[in-house]
């Protein structure tokens, strides 16, 4: 009888664990929180432009139409600029033009086209004939005269420069002849003078011969103090007159 009621309280206690066992297997499971949706992404601009009419004659006009939608910035062009999201404007170009509409908005930048094609379009005036320049003009242009100390007739380092760029032109224009006119200032005798400008003629177109220039070309005279090209008494006018000057031909002495 004992180990009946033995065996009784060990079933009992089996059961019992078995209850408690399965009363933790059966504990409530928390789900993790849901993850929650990405964002919307944000649109991006679209808009259209027409042209109408898309061909005019010279002299019409076309009307610009548009329309957008996300944009927030909006610029027409060319010549027009920025303009609202919907609209209109009249245009009257002078040759086939593109016009651009370009949209900006937080979900970027798109683009749209409108041609007006401008037919018949008169042609360009013709510029007057320009009548060319003749040697002479060139000349009196181009060749600059070459200036002298006091008292001296050699060639001092600007003349040089001077003297050198004529021959150049001279060399390009072969078919010039031309003179050598010697000058002086004021001072000193009338015949001293005429001597001195000689010897300053002679240097120049020395010069000149020695730089490829055929001395056949070139004619000298000296003309001393008589034609002064200044007539004051300073400094300054005195070395206006000392110089070289050339003379497009030949001049009789």
């Amino acid at each position: 009888m004992q180990s009946h009621r033995g065996s009784l309280v060990v079933l009992a206690a089996i059961l019992g664990l078995t209850v408690i066992g399965t009363t933790s297997c059966h504990k409530k499971v928390v789900p993790p929180p849901a993850t929650p949706p990405p964002p919307a992404a944000t649109p991006a601009p679209t808009g259209s432009l027409t042209a109408e009419p898309s061909t005019i004659q010279a002299g019409q006009s076309a009307t610009l139409t548009w329309t957008s939608e996300n944009a927030t910035e909006l610029d027409l062009e060319p010549n027009i600029g920025k303009v609202q999201p919907q609209g209109s404007t009249t245009v009257s170009p002078q040759q086939s033009t593109t016009y651009t509409l370009t949209l900006k908005g937080p979900g970027g930048e798109q683009f749209d086209e409108a041609r007006v094609t401008v037919a018949g379009a008169p042609p360009t005036p013709a510029a007057e004939a320009t009548p060319p320049v003749t040697e002479e003009e060139l000349f009196e242009q181009k060749v600059k005269d070459a200036f002298f100390d006091f008292n001296r007739a050699n060639i001092r380092p600007d003349a040089r420069v001077a003297l050198t760029e004529d021959a150049q032109f001279f060399k390009e224009h072969p078919s010039i002849d031309f003179t050598i006119e010697g000058h002086c200032d004021q001072r000193g005798t009338e015949e001293y003078n005429l001597g001195l400008g000689e010897r300053r003629a002679e240097a120049a177109k020395n010069f000149l011969v020695s730089l490829g220039v055929a001395a056949s070309r070139i004619t000298t005279i000296s003309y001393g103090k008589d034609r002064p090209f200044c007539t004051e008494q300073t400094s300054a006018c005195y070395q206006e007159n000392r110089r070289a000057h050339f003379v497009f031909g030949s001049e009789t002495h």
